[in-house]
């Protein structure tokens, strides 16, 4: 049997459970699927299941929630060495996600990458480690192709002076904008806009 279930839950229960029993793994562990043999219990939990669903009724997402509850708090305490793999793993999507929070919230913020290493509680070269990993870049190339395709944007609807977009954008002043823009687009911003 293939039980399928959003990191998310995970997070949430070891928020719930963080007593349940930790063993030393290599925080490397990058598999998503765990293999059990089938013990009496895992045997009647199966049935258990399959008893719900021969009932030819949806089963609600509460229900489901607790019956993955009950297993994995079966497995902390049975095989705590499996369910350490699935912390890690929840550890590393937790990361993820405030990486991925601290980035979004920020992006148009004149922000350096030692604060938001700082807003996601990790030194600075895990948080660009961490962030190459998600965005496959650096966290300022990133941070400038962001930024500049905004720019670019903002200089086409042409609402905007030049003076105005770097603000927007998250720069602190123009001539340090302007000398982003030409570096992307081989033209300076008034120029872009011009052509556009």
């Amino acid at each position: 049997m293939l039980i399928f279930f959003d990191t998310n839950v995970l997070i949430d229960f070891f928020s719930r459970h963080p007593d349940m029993p930790a063993t030393k793994i290599s925080q490397r562990y990058q598999e998503p699927v765990l293999l059990f043999e089938k013990d009496a219990f895992l045997q009647h939990f199966i049935e258990s299941l399959g008893f719900m669903l021969a009932a030819g009724q949806a089963i609600s997402l509460n229900r489901r929630l607790v019956k993955l509850e009950e297993l994995l708090l079966y497995l902390g305490e049975n095989y705590p060495g499996q369910l350490q793999k699935l912390r890690i793993l929840s550890q590393q999507a937790d990361d993820e996600r405030l990486i991925r929070q601290a980035v979004t919230a920020n992006l148009d913020q004149p922000v350096t990458v030692e604060e938001l290493a700082f807003l996601c509680h990790t030194s600075l070269s895990t948080f660009k480690r961490r962030f190459a990993k998600i965005y496959g870049t650096s966290p300022n190339k990133w941070f400038l192709e962001k930024r500049m395709q905004k720019a670019a944007q903002l200089l086409k609807q042409g609402d905007y002076k030049v003076s105005e977009v770097y603000y927007e954008i998250g720069y602190e002043n123009l001539s340090s904008f302007i000398q982003s823009f030409k570096q992307v687009y081989g033209v300076t911003p008034k120029q872009y806009q011009l052509a556009n």
